[in-house]
């Protein structure tokens, strides 16, 4: 026979374990309350119905409002990462203006051509890193979302993993194009900004997602292009770029007279305080590229800032027909060589007709 101080406290924790099994069992979003309501009342329809109407909806709300706090967190993060890589080393060149007392022109973007060429960088990055991390804790919120309402998720992931295989199977080209957006913008082949040629649409590169590049060209028409289908890509605004300048003179000019000219055109253009920064070294005036038909080419070359080729052309050519007018130096023009056939004349057909025996 059990000693009787043991078999009340046995029973005590077998009521007690029983009670919690079932409150467990009815309860499933807040425990604390749905419990609280099952001993106050003892009524599991009543905990279950409290349970559902105020625990599930907290529980789901908790659930969004969590996602959108890690969602918001997390750009937070790439935004500083993304400020961090537009700075890039700019604020050791601009300790060093301090220290030589340069402070407008350290602040001068245009002196830092590879300025404007990490902001555009770490903007793009900025977007992709966006568009995963939303893409990513929408997915878990969402798996979480249908957990807390009671439906068993793992048939939903082994079926995404399915639905996975069967879209990589049959939807290839559209991976291939993702697959391409990402390893352009990792690579930096191009940016939002960048002036590119994919060959069959040239422009200025307005957007740049996962699937497609969005470029407009210099008529205002709008490309879309899909990254699968870029087979190779001419960037005109990495780095650096280069004005390449053909002057055609006639065969009359002296040679010697026109280096020279082009010489102290382009040296004048490269000590203008107007263009300080966006031509970067000593232009160069190569020589003669080629006889044509019509004249002598003349090659001069000015390396510059990214996209800034285009203007320093301009100028370029606007001060070497001043410059040429000025020395009396003619530019080439169009000659033509005529054969004219002339006619017999009349004596000699009278002639002719005289020695005709009749």
């Amino acid at each position: 026979m059990p000693h009787p101080l043991i078999t009340p406290i046995i029973n005590v924790t077998e009521v007690s374990g029983s009670e919690t099994a079932n409150s467990l069992v009815t309860c499933s979003s807040d425990e604390n309350l749905c419990t609280w309501v099952l001993e106050q009342t003892g009524n599991e329809k009543l905990a279950t119905a409290v349970d559902w109407i105020v625990g599930k909806p907290s529980a789901l709300v908790g659930l969004i409002l969590i996602g959108l706090l890690v969602r918001w967190l997390l750009h937070r993060v790439i935004d500083r990462v993304v400020k961090r890589a537009e700075v890039g080393v700019l604020p050791n060149r601009l300790s060093r203006a301090i220290a030589g007392g340069k402070m407008g022109a350290a602040l001068n973007l245009r002196e830092d051509p590879g300025f404007t060429r990490r902001v555009q960088r770490a903007a793009t990055m900025g977007s992709l890193l966006k568009s995963i991390v939303t893409g990513v804790v929408l997915t878990v919120i969402a798996l979480m979302f249908i957990s807390e309402l009671g439906y068993d998720i793992a048939p939903l992931i082994a079926s995404a993993g399915i639905i996975g295989v069967a879209l990589g199977f049959g939807s290839q080209a559209l991976v291939k194009d993702f697959l391409s957006g990402i390893f352009m913008i990792f690579e930096d082949q191009y940016g939002v900004g960048d002036v590119i040629d994919l060959g069959e649409a040239s422009g200025t590169v307005e957007a740049v997602s996962l699937r497609v590049t969005r470029l407009r060209d210099v008529n205002g028409t709008v490309w879309y292009v899909r990254n699968g289908e870029i087979l190779r890509v001419g960037n005109m605004s990495q780095n650096w770029a280069r004005t390449v300048l053909d002057v055609t003179v006639g065969y009359t000019e002296d040679l010697v007279q026109v280096r020279r000219a082009l010489e102290e055109v382009a040296h004048d253009l490269w000590v203008d305080e107007d263009f300080r920064g966006v031509i970067i070294e000593e232009p160069e005036v190569w020589g003669v590229e080629s006889l044509g038909v019509d004249g002598i080419v003349v090659r001069v070359t000015l390396k510059t800032a990214p996209m800034e080729q285009w203007a320093v052309a301009r100028t370029m050519r606007e001060r070497v027909k001043a410059r040429f007018e000025s020395d009396g130096i003619n530019l080439a023009v169009a000659q033509r060589v005529l054969w004219q056939e002339s006619a017999p004349s009349a004596a000699s057909t009278d002639a002719g007709d005289g020695d005709t025996p009749a």
